[in-house]
This record gives structure tokens, sequence and C-alpha cells, in this order.
């Protein structure tokens, strides 16, 4: 099995995501022993950002890593696990919401549409939209 990165590597519909994830080096930590989750926004979640906002994030770093951040979960979160918690806390240090409903999974305002691609360090679960800390919220 490959690792978090190989793995969204492979996928192919990663490309912005591992764009924010090298800028922001966040790399090694996707490299570690782990286990980690990754809600991994695909390339056209990306695309639904509004104008000018990932050129935006990608021109400030910290801003950036605490997005990417956001989008990381400390442990090993199955479809199992995620199907039965109401919030989780982030590697940025702030709280996901999970909701449930219509046999589909939501965490804050973005579908989980596939679950469950794990690898040899986590596993990685893809969502339809990007995930922003609600500190920077609006503040875009």
């Amino acid at each position: 099995m490959a690792n978090l990165i190989e793995t969204a590597t492979s996928a192919g519909n990663f490309k912005t995501l591992l764009a924010a994830i090298e800028a922001a080096g966040v790399r090694n930590l996707l490299e570690s022993e782990g286990p980690m989750t990754v809600l991994a926004p695909t390339d056209d979640a990306f695309a639904k950002l509004p104008g000018g906002a990932l050129d935006e994030l990608l021109q400030d770093l910290p801003k950036l890593k605490r997005v990417v951040m956001y989008h990381i979960l400390s442990g090993d979160v199955r479809s199992d696990d995620l199907a039965q918690i109401e919030e989780a806390p982030t590697e940025e240090g702030s709280i996901l919401a999970i909701e449930h409903s219509n046999g589909k999974i939501k965490v804050n305002d973005a579908t989980v549409v596939k679950m469950d691609l794990l690898t040899d360090n986590g596993v990685i679960h893809i969502i339809d939209g990007v995930l922003m800390p609600a500190i920077l919220a609006g503040h875009s």
C-alpha cells in the first residue's frame, strides 16, 4: 500500500490539494507514520471556491497551512467511525461538524462522496467542497 501523499497523487484528482499541501509545508506530516485521516477536496471542489480565493491562499502561507490542517484528523477515522460521531477535532485546532442525513455524511458544508481510501498511514475520504476554519471563513 502507499502512504497518504502517494495515494492522493495516484488518484489523479487531487492536484490542487497536493499543491496546497506542498506549499503549506505539510507534506512531511502526511508522509509520517500516522495514522491520520484526510478529508480530501477534489480539484473540482477547489474550482468551486470564489474567484481568486485559491490564489490568495497560495500567497498567504500561514492561512493556507491552517486551511490544509483543517482537512486532517488525527487517527484512523473510517466511515463507520464517521457515521457515529457528530464532531471531529482537526490538526488545525478547530472542530468539524459531522452531520448524517439520508444516508449521506456531511462535514461542515461539504458532502463525503467517497470513503475509506486506505493507505499505509491512514485513510482518505473524498469531499466535494473545501473546508474553511470558522476563524478564516468570510475573511477572503
